[in-house]
């Protein structure tokens, strides 16, 4: 079994990977030559597939696996994880904006007694508008789970054997790696890394799909948005009985000779636009539920190499 186990979920990066590979290689081998790298393909439109084919045929270590469609980022990294063999295990993105060169760091901080040592892009080197979403992004997140959320902290950091067997015992069909490492627990700490710009190419994620993100997330993960409805109908409840009493006051002492038509459609767009809205995250709520209960594989492997 190897003592180190690099997990990183590869997408269209097949001009990233050699060099990914190489400073991962020169990174561990002051820690161990015991090591094992796996690489999972989320079935990309580009030629990654193929190149981790040429690496893993002239090194044993590289462990590749290819999923059978694009299941997504978390997926791949479930993946990765049932598949890695290390006693520790390192997860990083493909881009090498999390640097292999940390990886020492984190490993020397570990053997303080943590079983769980993240990663602190301290100064992201990052674009404006993606700094920006991402913040916006683990804020609410942090809100609505009411969970404390470091935008700072992603997926990089390493993690020793128990707390991946806890994570990966985890089989719900919403997947979030950093959510699911909080839940378990374990003793864990943060240190700060360097953060490195994107080798090549542009980041997948938009808005689109870091808004997508959240609403899984935060249906997996917390009741708030139904309970902040609640709090909601409750509040309209009680502004609607006030004037309810100030309205038939008005009436009875004659204040009142026409019924406002204004006030009327008001009424009724307001409270059925709340309506529509609150059966709508009931629906996604019913709608996950639907999806889990399903019992699908979390992901489906088309092609193995080196395991």
């Amino acid at each position: 079994m190897p003592h180190l186990s690099i997990v990183s979920p590869v997408y269209r990066a097949e001009k990233i990977i050699p060099v990914l590979v190489d400073r991962i290689r020169k990174a561990v081998a002051p820690i161990t030559e015991d090591f094992e790298i796996v690489l999972v393909e989320d079935c990309g439109p580009d030629n990654s597939w193929q190149v981790i084919e040429q690496i893993a045929a002239t090194d044993a270590k590289v462990i590749g696996i290819k999923l059978s469609r694009n299941f997504g980022q978390h997926y791949s990294i479930t993946a990765g994880l049932d598949h890695a063999k290390g006693d520790w295990i390192i997860v990083m993105d493909c881009d090498l904006q999390d640097m292999p060169e940390e990886i020492p760091n984190l490993y020397a901080k570990a053997q303080e007694g943590y079983d769980v040592v993240l990663a602190r892009r301290h100064v992201r080197k990052d674009g404006f508008f993606k700094t920006f979403f991402s913040a916006a992004f683990y804020r609410t997140l942090g809100y609505l789970t009411g969970s404390e959320q470091d935008e700072s902290v992603a997926n990089f950091g390493i993690y020793s054997r128990n707390a991946i067997n806890a994570v990966i015992s985890m089989r719900e069909s919403i997947r979030y790696f950093p959510t699911m490492v909080k839940w378990v627990g374990f003793k864990s700490t943060k240190i700060n890394v360097a953060h490195d710009k994107r080798l090549e190419g542009n980041s997948s994620y938009n808005f689109r799909k870091l808004f997508n993100l959240a609403i899984d997330i935060i249906l997996a993960n917390s009741d708030k948005p139904l309970r902040l409805f609640i709090k909601a109908g409750v509040t309209i409840s009680f502004i609607s009985f006030i004037v309810a009493v100030i309205t038939i006051y008005k009436w009875l002492t004659g204040g009142i000779s026409v019924v406002g038509y204004t006030s009327l459609v008001v009424s009724i767009w307001l409270l059925s636009g709340i309506i529509i809205a609150i059966l709508g995250v009931v629906g996604l709520y019913v709608g996950k539920t639907f999806e889990g209960v399903k019992r699908r594989p979390l992901y489906v492997v088309e092609k193995k190499l080196n395991t």
